[in-house]
């Protein structure tokens, strides 16, 4: 473009500059003031001309020190914001509402004493003071001085939103959703009310409803980082974490480096999006500074099967809300589990029976996996199957769901479908487990299907538990009649270990089988198979019973 150019910028034929473009150069070169940015809620810019105003030693007013921290605060920087007011109650002279903006400050920075301290020095009471107080209150646990300061809140927006953000926080979504919709039904201008009423239905497990609301922001604030975030996670619920990663691509990039706490959220559900990706590195520092850190953190060391490190994270939270029962519930559950110890299992089972039985989760797919997990520590397995029917539509392809659904099938003996739904897991680190091949050998033998019971011991590298699932074979196997693979097991385990008990019953394995060839229900090329059985035990009983095999195969023509 720039070769084709054909007016010179100086001297003859230069392009004379005209009376609007000559206006507008002066209007460039204007100092633009504090209140259009504050207009514009540029609060980068205000607070950029206020420290230059600062900084080039021109004598600034309170007032101006007061809008560096109120524009740090709306920032997210709540600590540049507290450093400014603290440092302004410390001249001879400052507003008495510094302390509730101080107070304000600690509150966000997770301070509660100090805000508390603060908010107690206000020497006019207001309407936000009793918000901040209202809010330490549940902080404190202090249900006394919440009411007392509940009592006092008036039916104003602001008083509303607070009374609905405590709503909120206690698990009382619909109570909240109730108040954001009579407020946002006086005030269709307030948008943001759509996202608090989205995360509501989020929390209700109403992704899709959540979403449609949702959307509404989205129309008027596309590149809102908090809505989007919302987006993700309602996506992360509906479809699955790479669909969820896909909404926050690029997010970080966009999001202000002040606004903390929105980079530390995104970076939180990255980690969870990604299937604990990056866990230990993102999710400590952020332990006790987003609620859901350290619940995900436990989740990530249950999946590295480091239940010691889940159980010293969890052990000291008192659980407030169903997720934090139930986490609770499944680290204790996995600890009896591995110590053996029945005071833990005793534990879980309480907290799942807490959660499943009561009337907010009853009818719920986690209250009802409560329930099932409770009789299942219970073994009350008749009781699981009523439970788990009734949601196993819902986790069809989920392969943890489908292992404790097929074993409380195997239990009560419905072997044949406990089969299929074992077959229907697909992760390894499941199908490797000594617990799921155990129980797939004996689905397997109860379905009469002892080869590819068998089949699952050839595959095992020796140790304790391909020993323990010989046994449970050559037993099965025994007891259901068939007796080849019974007598094979017996064989093995006899050599392992030259236990009398062995002897007697590849004995008696052998004979059933050689009954079952006389029969005609075994393969009559089977017999030479149990003859070298036989020979491979010196015991004085192998050479009767092998003459009179021999004799019956020699009379029908049987080689072997």
């Amino acid at each position: 473009m720039i070769l084709s150019r054909s007016k010179p910028v100086e001297g003859q034929g230069a392009a004379v500059p005209s009376e609007k473009s000559d206006a507008d150069t002066k209007a460039k070169k204007q100092v633009p003031k504090l209140e259009d940015f504050l207009a514009t809620r540029d609060y980068v810019g205000a607070i950029t001309l206020l420290e230059f105003t600062r900084n080039s030693g021109k004598v600034m007013d309170d007032s101006q020190n007061q809008w560096i921290a109120y524009c740090a605060f709306h920032l997210g920087d709540y600590v540049r914001a507290k450093d400014e007011y603290l440092a302004m109650t410390k001249q001879s002279r400052f507003p008495q509402s510094t302390w509730i903006d101080l107070a304000c400050c600690y509150f966000f920075l997770g301070m509660y004493r100090e805000a508390d301290d603060a908010n107690q020095k206000v020497s006019d009471p207001s309407c936000l003071q009793n918000r901040l107080s209202f809010h330490l209150s549940h902080k404190f646990n202090d249900e006394k001085r919440l009411m007392t300061h509940h009592q006092k809140l008036q039916d104003v927006t602001e008083d509303q939103l607070s009374l609905a953000s405590i709503h909120y926080l206690r698990s009382h979504y619909q109570e909240a959703i109730d108040i954001y919709k009579r407020v946002l039904l006086d005030n269709r201008e307030f948008l943001a009310l759509n996202v608090y009423i989205a995360l509501c239905y989020y929390k209700l497990d109403y992704y899709d409803v959540s979403q449609e609301v949702l959307s509404v922001y989205l129309q008027h604030f596309s590149d809102s980082a908090t809505a989007i975030n919302l987006k993700a996670c309602n996506h992360y619920k509906l479809y699955n974490g790479k669909a969820a990663e896909a909404e926050l691509k690029g997010l970080l990039d966009v999001v202000s480096q002040s606004f903390t706490f929105g980079r530390d959220l995104i970076k939180h559900n990255l980690v969870v999006f990604r299937g604990g990706e990056g866990a230990l590195r993102v999710l400590l520092p952020l332990v006790d500074v987003i609620p859901e850190a350290r619940l995900n953190l436990v989740i990530y060391y249950l999946q590295q099967d480091d239940v010691n490190e889940a159980f010293n994270l969890i052990k000291d939270l008192e659980p407030t809300v169903p997720q934090e029962y139930i986490l609770k519930g499944v680290v204790n559950a996995a600890l009896g589990q591995e110590l053996g110890s029945r005071e833990h299992t005793k534990v879980a089972q309480q907290y799942f029976q807490l959660v499943g039985g009561s009337a907010s989760e009853c009818d719920t797919i986690p209250g009802r996996q409560c329930m099932a997990s409770c009789f299942f520590l219970l073994r009350q397995f008749d009781d699981v199957l009523l439970y788990l029917n009734s949601i196993k539509s819902y986790f069809y392809n989920d392969d943890t769901f489908n292992f404790n659904y097929a074993q409380a099938k195997a239990t009560v003996g419905n072997f044949k479908e406990a089969e299929e739904v074992f077959l229907l897991i697909q992760s390894e680190k499941i199908k490797n487990d000594y617990v799921y091949l155990s129980w797939l050998a004996r689905c397997y033998i109860m379905n009469r299907k002892a080869r590819l019971a068998w089949e699952l011991y050839l595959k095992m590298d020796t140790s304790g538990e391909s020993f323990s699932l010989l046994q449970i074979i050559a037993n099965d196997c025994y007891k259901m009649g068939q007796f080849y693979y019974a007598a094979k097991g017996f064989d093995v385990l006899e050599r392992l270990d030259p236990n009398p008990e062995y002897w007697e019953g590849k004995r008696g394995a052998c004979v059933g089988a050689f009954q079952l060839v006389v029969a005609g229900r075994e393969p009559r090329d089977t017999l030479s198979d149990i003859l070298q059985l036989l020979r491979n035990t010196s015991n004085p009983q192998v050479e009767h019973i092998v003459q009179v095999m021999k004799k019956w195969a020699k009379d029908n023509r049987v080689p072997i």
